[in-house]
């Protein structure tokens, strides 16, 4: 700190120098035509004049933003690319062939799991159904028919298998057979949901032909929504699942998602070196949709009881010491500080209590606006730094 007041008094000397040879070198030279513009100074030159001001007015505050040191859990996290997909996805074909007599949904549409979606013509299966029904009539009959001298048998395994053979020879067991397949084939013109959720990809329209095979159209379930996170074979020991994770899709810049780490696949694909880490998280709304990128940010290690600030707090000077300053009493206090592990946003301090390295847990640090202050100079608390005249940080 001495050494940073004694280069500051000698920049300060040169300055005033330099003013007073500029001001001799004005009273001989010839007066200049006016012009209107004035030289802008740089960034640099800027933090130089605002030091010389705070140096000899301490007592005007310089407006700055503060933020709480918090003794909490310090939570470090992976960095992915990542991928929406739907929770659970089928893709309906067309089990019979036939003239679709009627769609009852549109794309996009919420349906309940088992609600009709698509009708195909039943007219040709439900004669069927009626013959084979009438195969089975008379099947039944022939079958009675050659059991009726039966009862007079005392011997009740000997009826047993004679009807059992009764039911082969009579054509019994085929007819039954033949009506039930019937009975399942006029079913399979009926297409529903196999679980709720919404539709997409719809491929056919009342009226169109199709064969059985035919894609007819895709159920989504979009909340929960899955996300898949490729995270690279160094980084996925440090994973468990149930952690947090933290979405950043591209559609959708300015909001952050959350969500929990489902599972990790075991396998490392050998083309990329990466392993697919499934995260869900809630989509009540159907905001995020399937195919949709993000950037993903997944909880690695939780480190907990560690006095920590905003990265933003910390400065470095020139022989690459970190420091902060504290507020107290309208007045900036400098800190150096060692740092410790730090997230996208979060720094651990590693200052020990009792030592010139310690700042306080509840302590104000500054984290915008004070780029140019000095220790012990005069400041203001504010919302806004731009607001308030300072100069907020960059």
């Amino acid at each position: 700190m001495a050494q940073s007041r004694t280069a500051l008094g000698l920049l300060t000397v040169l300055i005033i120098l330099g003013g007073l040879g500029y001001f001799g070198w004005r009273q001989l030279r010839p007066e200049p035509e006016e012009t209107d513009e004035v030289p802008e100074m740089s960034d640099a030159q800027l933090e130089v004049v605002q030091s010389v001001q705070q140096q000899f007015a301490t007592d005007i505050p310089t407006p700055v933003r503060g933020a709480i040191a918090v003794r909490d859990t310090l939570r470090l996290y992976v960095g992915a690319k990542a991928r929406a997909e739907a929770f659970r996805e089928a893709r309906l074909t067309a089990q019979v062939s036939g003239v679709v007599q009627s769609v009852r949904v549109r794309e996009n549409q919420q349906v309940r799991a088992g609600e009709l979606l698509i009708q195909i013509d039943t007219t040709e299966y439900a004669l069927d159904l009626a013959a084979r029904r009438a195969s089975l009539g008379r099947a039944e009959v022939d079958y009675q028919v050659r059991l009726l001298q039966d009862d007079v048998l005392e011997d009740p395994a000997l009826r047993a298998g004679r009807a059992e053979r009764a039911r082969y020879t009579t054509g019994l067991a085929q007819a039954e057979v033949d009506y039930q397949r019937a009975q399942l084939t006029l079913e399979k013109t009926r297409v529903t949901a196999p679980f709720g959720g919404r539709i997409a990809d719809l491929r056919v329209v009342e009226g169109q032909y199709v064969g059985a095979g035919t894609e007819l159209l895709t159920v989504v379930t979009l909340d929960p929504i899955k996300v898949s996170v490729s995270v690279l074979e160094a980084h996925v020991v440090q994973l468990e699942e149930g952690r947090l994770a933290h979405l950043d899709f591209l559609a959708m810049p300015d909001t952050v998602f959350e969500g929990t780490v489902e599972t990790i696949n075991p396998i490392v694909d050998l083309e990329t070196n990466t392993t697919r880490v499934t995260v869900l998280l809630p989509n009540p709304d159907a905001r995020i949709r399937p195919g949709m990128y993000a950037d993903a940010l997944v909880e690695a290690q939780k480190i907990p009881d560690v006095i920590q600030v905003p990265r933003t707090a910390i400065r470095e000077t020139d022989d690459r010491r970190t420091h902060l300053f504290v507020y107290k009493e309208g007045r900036a206090e400098w800190v150096y500080v060692p740092l410790g592990r730090q997230n996208e946003t979060m720094v651990e301090l590693l200052g020990e209590p009792g030592t010139q390295f310690w700042v306080e847990p509840g302590s104000i640090v500054l984290v915008e606006g004070h780029q140019s202050i000095i220790h012990d100079g005069a400041v203001e608390l504010v919302e806004d730094v731009a607001v308030a005249g300072g100069r907020p940080t960059r």
